[in-house]
């Protein structure tokens, strides 16, 4: 009796790639697990973020039981009777700090303004990007003690807080008006560059802010020409 070939692993690549041996699908997160359906859902980011169902083999449902949403995982694929067919799964642990900020952004929006507070603090320190708009709006908190931990961890973000700031220059509230703008100042130097593309598609007001905070850096931009301009450099 002759033997049988090999069962094919694939590689899910790029549209009219082709197909190789020997792939393991390394996702950053799971969507959905039904164990019922014996179906799991992953999203990979590598592909714009788009999610695939895979098929789940008998063999590995005591695995997929062990997935919960949100968790990275590692799946080896086969492909049979024309399906992609998840054989087994490896849970990827979870970098801890990233953890602790879920919880933190979910706590920035607690009832308890000591809950919010605290998260808005740990935020600062754990520096995670994702945390930044979160942390603008909460620059308006009812809570003075909140809006101050969000306005110092903003600092602490620094650069990537810049362009989530710069529209507050002109707001209509005083106070976060100015909490802006010391905020982008206490970031300095990181906050010239976003501040310099942020001018190209600002209107008249805001640009006015914005040329007037670099003034105050210490920075002035220089006009290539009267429609173009410049990053800022130091003077």
């Amino acid at each position: 009796m002759a033997e049988e070939a090999p069962v094919k692993l694939i590689q899910i690549g790029p549209k009219g790639g082709e197909k190789k041996d020997g792939f393991n699908l390394v996702t950053e997160r799971v969507v959905a697990v039904n164990p019922e359906a014996k179906q799991v859902e992953v999203e990979l980011l590598a592909y714009d973020g788009k999610t695939v169902v895979l098929e789940v083999a008998e063999e590995a449902l005591e695995d997929l039981k062990k997935l919960k949403v949100g968790d990275g995982a590692t799946i080896r694929v086969v492909e049979e009777g024309g399906k992609r067919v998840a054989k087994s799964f490896r849970i990827r642990a979870k970098d801890p700090n990233a953890a602790k900020a879920d919880a933190m952004l979910l706590d920035l929006k607690d009832p308890h303004w000591l809950n919010r507070k605290y998260a808005a603090e740990v935020l600062g320190e754990l520096k995670d990007q994702r945390a930044v708009m979160p942390l603008v709006n909460a620059l308006t908190d009812e809570v003075g003690d909140v809006r101050q931990r969000a306005y110092d961890s903003l600092i602490k973000l620094g650069g990537v807080s810049v362009s989530s700031l710069v529209p507050l220059l002109v707001s209509e509230e005083d106070e976060i008006r100015q909490s802006a703008t010391e905020i982008i100042r206490k970031i300095g130097k990181p906050a010239v560059e976003p501040l310099a593309t942020a001018l190209t598609d600002a209107d008249d007001r805001l640009k006015t802010r914005i040329m007037k905070v670099l003034d105050r850096m210490g920075y002035k931009p220089k006009a290539k020409s009267e429609a173009a301009v410049e990053l800022p450099r130091l003077t």
